[in-house]
């Protein structure tokens, strides 16, 4: 080759065996090194370190501050030799060069911030979670109402739910009808009173007939007296059997209500991984079956705690309800006994016994001072 490629001047240094330049270049050497430094950089201040006696020489020239000039010298950039570059790459350092063309060496580990979460994908996941689940119960209901599907049965169970809710419906009719008769009752009364006070008018205006107007006036009061009693007999036993019905029971429909539709996801998810078993096991299906596998035990271990809640309701339901009942109704057939006896006596002591006071007509009005 007539040209050879320039090579770097670090390089060019001729080094003796004892590992100190020859004489014959230092001048030539130093002359050219003067030429590259920047200004208020000498001599003194360098420090030239060789590596390697046998084979391609390479150079490092270190330049410190400058000792008399205030201002902070520029810094030349020397680029070095492949050989340098790639010992500095498997160092591990980074190089980086900023847009004023200095050169600054950045070493360190790397931390990498989190990624924030975004709102709107955490709630479009729910969504479709959500979608992916309707749809599979919707599934599922569709095909036991065709007869296609399996669906999980507890006999004993679901016995006891079914006779549950026909007991509901007729303790419903019985509120429906207690509630009828207290309307009933409650007019009557208050035309018993209207009539006792009118029989008890003409007592006063008809001397003729006062004895007469009499009697009929204190029996008609008497009875609207009993009527009154008797009547806040029936509405205690009203309160109560609502609770039971309307509170009580609800609640333990309700849970009846979890339990089938945690069942109903139980059976679709059960239903799903049965065809993914049925089908071809490779590296494609495999994840899916061990996630239909994850979920599938997840609705099992809520249908079975579901199941369990709704047994003890239904245990502490009867128990409840077997109590409750029983004092409604002795005291229902007490109070409606003593009344058509006559036997005002027994009625006060009935409503003594379960602890009922009678709200007294009239007593929740406010007073004329109140009014004004």
């Amino acid at each position: 080759m007539a040209q050879e490629s320039p090579k770097n001047s670090a390089a060019e240094i001729p080094v003796t065996s004892n590992g100190q330049l020859e004489d014959s270049h230092e001048h030539s050497f130093n002359r050219d090194l003067k030429r590259s430094l920047p200004v208020g950089l000498g001599l003194s201040e360098t420090k030239i370190t060789s590596h390697g006696f046998d084979s391609t020489k390479e150079g490092v020239v270190e330049a410190g501050p400058f000792p008399s000039s205030s201002a902070s010298p520029k810094s030349s950039v020397i680029s070095p030799s492949s050989a340098a570059a790639s010992r500095l790459a498997g160092q591990g350092c980074d190089l980086i060069i900023p847009t004023g063309g200095r050169a600054q060496q950045k070493s360190g580990p790397v931390v990498l911030a989190d990624e924030v979460k975004n709102p709107a994908m955490e709630k479009l996941e729910l969504v479709r979670k959500w979608s992916l689940n309707t749809y599979k119960c919707t599934r599922q209901i569709i095909s036991e109402k065709l007869g296609r599907g399996s669906r999980t049965v507890d006999l004993e169970l679901e016995a006891q739910i079914d006779i549950l809710r026909d007991n509901k419906k007729k303790y419903e009719n019985i509120l429906k009808l207690a509630q009828t008769l207290s309307t009933q009752l409650f007019q009557m009364v208050h035309t018993q009173r209207q009539l006792g006070d009118a029989f008890a008018d003409l007592s006063l205006k008809s001397l003729e007939l006062h004895e007469e107007f009499g009697y009929n006036a204190d029996t008609q009061k008497l009875l609207a007296k009993n009527g009154e009693t008797l009547l806040g007999a029936i509405n205690f036993f009203i309160a109560s059997v609502n609770t039971l019905v309307n509170k009580t029971i609800e609640d333990t429909l309700l849970t009846v209500k979890q339990y089938e539709s945690a069942r109903i996801e139980y059976d679709a998810y059960r239903t799903d991984l049965e065809e993914l078993n049925l089908g071809p096991r490779d590296a494609s299906t495999l994840p899916k079956i061990e996630q239909s596998q994850q979920l599938f035990q997840l609705h099992k271990e809520k249908y079975d705690k579901m199941r369990n809640d709704v047994s003890i309701k239904l245990k502490f339901l009867e128990e409840n309800k077997v109590k409750v009942l029983h004092n409604q109704l002795v005291l229902f057939h007490n109070a409606i006994a003593a009344y058509f006896a006559g036997n005002q006596k027994q009625l006060e002591q009935t409503l003594k016994q379960f602890h009922i006071k009678l709200k007294t007509p009239g007593a929740d009005a406010p007073s004329w001072l109140e009014e004004q």
